[in-house]
């Protein structure tokens, strides 16, 4: 990837020194040290959207039409340049590149996050947005399969457990930015160098996800 915590830490040190702002470097680590892309997001305050669309459907919620993608393995320099035509962005990540994720109510996910750690399963990151879900980050590819893997583990119908995959074509907030003007996205479970660059397949976390979120809704 290019960068260690060492090298995050003395990049750290450095925008400090070069007045770089915090959300440069947040980005740079997804970038830099996880190997994410990551797109400039569009804002919302009042219900207002800042793309400028006044019927926009979804408001602070999606990648800005004209802002390029800035890759993986983006340095801060480069970073810093991108988001200088961007100020104030969002910081969204494509779903279905580098993980896909499996939604829950907050919740649940919380409740599920807890069995699963204890149960000494590998898990990826988990973020928590200001509309009460849960995202668990997993291998690419799990949204396609996820009805007929959720099928032959015996659940009849996805879609009363309030679960969903989330792949291609999908982008989520990534904290610390806000969400439709509705409040930050936060870190259940943060990135880790042994799970952000190899997140678990979804096998292995959805039993528990599946039968937490059951248990939620009876």
């Amino acid at each position: 990837m290019g960068f260690t915590i060492g090298g995050i830490r003395e990049m750290r040190s450095g925008t400090r020194r070069r007045g770089r702002s915090s959300e440069c470097t947040t980005v740079a680590e997804f970038t830099g040290l996880w190997g994410w892309d990551v797109v400039p997001g569009a804002r919302a305050a009042g219900g207002a959207c800042s793309c400028g669309h006044p019927d926009c459907a979804a408001p602070g919620a999606h990648p800005l039409d004209f802002a390029p993608v800035v890759p993986a393995g983006a340095t801060l320099d480069e970073v810093s340049k991108a988001w200088s035509e961007f100020p104030g962005a969002s910081v969204l990540l494509p779903v279905g590149q580098a993980f896909d994720v499996i939604e829950v109510s907050e919740p649940a996910g919380r409740r599920a996050l807890v069995r699963l750690e204890r149960m000494g399963l590998p898990l990826g990151p988990v973020t928590a947005t200001p509309d009460g879900r849960a995202h668990f980050f997993v291998a690419p590819g799990a949204a396609a399969g996820l009805p007929r893997l959720l099928y032959r583990m015996g659940w009849d119908d996805p879609a009363a457990l309030d679960l969903r995959g989330l792949g291609p074509g999908t982008h989520i907030t990534a904290p610390p930015s806000d969400r439709g003007g509705l409040g930050p996205v936060r870190w259940l479970r943060p990135p880790a160098l042994d799970s952000a660059t190899r997140p678990p397949a979804a096998r292995l976390l959805l039993g528990t996800l599946a039968y937490v979120a059951h248990r939620s809704r009876t």
